[in-house]
């Protein structure tokens, strides 16, 4: 029997990070060229919201430049990779089937949390891709039960990337300069990390209330949840490798986690 295919969240940072480059563009590139080339991609972003799961239908969808007032170089970059709508009914398939509900999104296009890291980790843009919708009010809860519902997946060569933020206040930032990493910030990964290595998943669903600075974090939940997509999807026996590239601007933490089955050749970052 193969492998199961990894899942991988990934902190995207902000649009413009693609100009500066950096670690975390360093590390995306180093995980494309690394793990095993998935069929397709199933992208589940902090900047697609709905009232319930949607999962994009697209045949070719659109590069969307959903951010204002960065440089004009940005908005010339695209990101066309083909689209993938029979992986799309699976999706939906596989999620009425755990008695979760799902419709479909016959135009929507890639948002910048699919398409920036993509276009640093699988940069020839010739793997499909589509993307599930967050729903930012239903809770950890909620799409934890998304994520095991998506397992199956994994047997099928799919890439779940799931794409947000493990610390996302910007009252925690320090703009232009970068500088030392927030002790609060510092603090909240860090309990994510161990958290998460120990298996502790009731834990992690609270961390609103467990974890030292857990509300403040993620003032609002959206960038945070896809890291419980990832997390259901993930077997309970894994343990994630946890990747630290840096942080920015003191309080975003760009860490990023990938469950990935005991391989002849597992992920390694390079240094």
């Amino acid at each position: 029997m193969s492998l199961r295919h990894p899942v991988l969240f990934l902190s995207h940072g902000a649009p413009d990070i693609l100009l500066k480059g950096g670690a975390s563009v360093a590390l995306w590139k180093q995980l494309g060229a690394a793990l095993p080339r998935p069929r397709a991609i199933l992208v589940i972003s902090a900047h697609w919201a709905a009232r319930m799961p949607l999962v994009s239908t697209a045949a070719t969808p659109e590069t969307i430049h959903d951010f204002g007032g960065f440089p004009p170089a940005l908005y010339s970059m695209h990101y066309p990779a083909p689209g993938a709508p029979t992986l799309a009914a699976r999706v939906a398939d596989l999620l009425h089937s755990a008695g979760l509900p799902c419709e479909e999104s016959p135009h929507r296009g890639l948002d910048h949390g699919a398409w920036i890291p993509l276009k640093a980790m699988f940069p020839d843009a010739d793997i499909p891709v589509l993307q599930l919708a967050l729903q930012p009010f239903a809770g950890p809860g909620w799409h934890f039960r998304i994520g095991q519902a998506l397992r199956a997946l994994r047997e099928e060569g799919i890439l779940i990337l799931a794409s947000g933020a493990i610390t996302h206040n910007f009252a925690w930032l320090t703009w232009g300069e970068d500088s030392a990493p927030l002790p609060q910030a510092r603090m909240f990964s860090d309990w994510t990390g161990a958290t998460l290595a120990r298996g502790d998943r009731e834990i992690l669903l609270d961390y609103r209330h467990q974890a030292p600075h857990g509300a403040a974090a993620h003032p609002s939940e959206e960038h945070l949840l896809p890291l419980f997509v990832a997390l259901g999807a993930a077997d309970p026996e894994e343990t994630p490798l946890r990747l630290e590239p840096e942080f920015i601007q003191g309080g975003l933490a760009m860490d990023a986690y990938l469950w990935q089955d005991a391989s002849p050749t597992p992920f390694h970052p390079e240094h």
